[in-house]
């Protein structure tokens, strides 16, 4: 059957002015076959960790850890029970793999237009091989093809890692991992698989069970932790601990980029509150708001490049939260203010050149009027690419018309997947790769730059960028 779609026309992203067209083509046969550098993301480490791992069925490939795929479903009424997602009591959820690819094949033109719909799209046919679109009356036939692909060798994890052309992978890890898969990495010389220390279920007061996480913590720290300065010398320690494990960046997640100095009085009150169960919603605030700037002191001093994710309400759907845990497609954006926000943190060590700072955001507004004009100034400052809801190729371009005119592209960080969907990665790069392509080929051809300059950009947008900002 002859397959339609996005996923094998050799124009797709591209305008169809002739001119830009061919231009776009030309940029993009120049890079698209560069490694693939991907320093966020949340692929699980023991995927690869394991020579004998799997990618299980196409269930679990596709649909039950990617929640861009769930909850797309979920906003159609299809319960995450029939989907197999897993409940944080362990009650019952469909495990036929089967049953659940014919449920999500079903709906699957919930994704036309969407940018999910075009990495599911590339993976099956270009990965994988599929030949006709997924719908109720293909999805056995796809199923068994998926089937019988994933039980080769050639597409066991570690062998997909090489055929990607992966140069270099950063995991996302708790301050509190042990980092026994990293460690299995590295034995056997996959030492381009990088650990990135996240701290926020122990800085942030408010996080769930925080004083299980700061137990946790006490535990793989080997030290007591009785008050906040045992408890800033066991985050130092931990990070060294993650450096010498090849990491070379940090990740935060804040609703605010609120950034307040407190003496150490003050935050030696507010983490003895919380020992003792008595933190306010305010002393979390205050305390997340000052330790950012501890993290970026503590960047600054070790080389670990500081990430901050901002502007999501996690777990807006309590109900769902309460049933299924966090990271289930129900982080909603809200509006954000970086200029005054950041001020204290950016006055302390944005014009430090041993401090970097990545800075993400879900609100698109600040691009043009604050976040291009920082990082268009301080030193230490560069954009993240468009993150979750604006990963998408109009919101790349968006971003693109938005920071380039303040910030150049070198105050960029380039592109990284930021995902959980080990099998989506080339897709995600491809799309990057793409648009960037169109973006220029545009802009030369309206004369704001010439072709040399957009050839030198197109490569820096795919691949230098993004190696120079994690000091890669």
């Amino acid at each position: 059957m002859q397959t339609k779609g996005w996923t094998l026309s050799p124009d797709r992203c591209f305008d169809p002015d002739p001119a830009q067209r061919d231009l776009a083509r030309q940029l993009y046969n120049e890079v698209k076959d560069l490694p693939l550098v991907s320093p966020h993301g949340h692929v699980d480490p023991a995927l690869l960790s394991d020579p004998d791992a799997t990618l299980g069925s196409p269930a679990d490939l596709f649909i039950i850890p990617d929640h861009y795929v769930f909850r797309m479903l979920y906003s159609q009424g299809v319960p995450l029970e029939d989907l197999g997602v897993p409940t944080r009591d362990g009650s019952p959820t469909a495990t036929d793999g089967r049953a659940i690819w014919r449920r999500f094949a079903e709906y699957f033109h919930l994704f036309r237009g969407t940018p999910t719909g075009l990495w599911l799209s590339d993976e099956l046919t270009t990965l994988f091989g599929v030949d006709e679109k997924l719908d109720a009356a293909s999805a056995d036939r796809i199923y068994d093809h998926l089937e019988a692909q994933l039980a080769k060798p050639e597409f066991s994890p570690r062998a997909l890692f090489q055929r990607f052309n992966i140069e270099a992978l950063s995991t996302t890890d708790f301050a509190t991992d042990t980092l026994d898969h990293h460690k299995k990495l590295h034995a056997d010389g996959f030492t381009n698989v990088r650990p990135t220390f996240r701290p926020d279920a122990v800085i942030n007061l408010d996080a769930p069970a925080w004083r299980a996480n700061l137990d946790r913590l006490i535990q793989v720290a080997g030290t007591d932790i009785p008050d906040y300065p045992s408890f800033i010398r066991a985050l130092e320690s931990r990070r060294a601990f993650f450096k010498e494990l090849g990491a070379t960046a940090t990740d935060h997640s804040a609703l605010t980029p609120h950034t307040h100095r407190l003496t150490d009085e003050e935050a030696g009150a507010l983490f003895d509150r919380a020992l003792r169960g008595q933190a306010t919603a305010t002393d979390a605030a205050a305390f997340t708001a000052h330790m950012l700037l501890e993290m970026a002191r503590m960047s600054a001093e070790d080389g670990l490049v500081m990430q901050l994710h901002v502007g999501s309400l996690r777990n807006h759907n309590a109900a769902l939260f309460d049933r299924f845990g966090p990271d289930k497609g129900a982080d909603i954006p809200t509006q954000t203010e970086y200029t005054r926000n950041l001020q204290p943190l950016l006055n302390a060590w944005g014009n430090d050149p041993r401090f970097r700072l990545i800075l993400f955001t879900l609100d698109e507004s600040v691009y043009g009027r604050e976040l291009a004009p920082l990082a268009g100034h301080y030193p230490a400052v560069l954009l993240g690419p468009p993150w979750w809801f604006y990963d998408s190729v109009l919101g790349m371009e968006r971003y693109l018309d938005a920071t380039v005119e303040t910030a150049g592209i070198y105050n960029l960080a380039g592109f990284n997947d930021d995902t959980r969907a080990f099998a989506s990665i080339p897709s995600r790069h491809d799309v990057w790769r793409r648009v960037t392509s169109n973006w220029l080929a545009r802009q030369a051809v309206r004369g704001l730059i010439d072709e040399e300059d957009a050839a030198a950009m197109a490569r820096e947008l795919a691949y230098d960028l993004a190696k120079r900002a994690y000091n890669l």
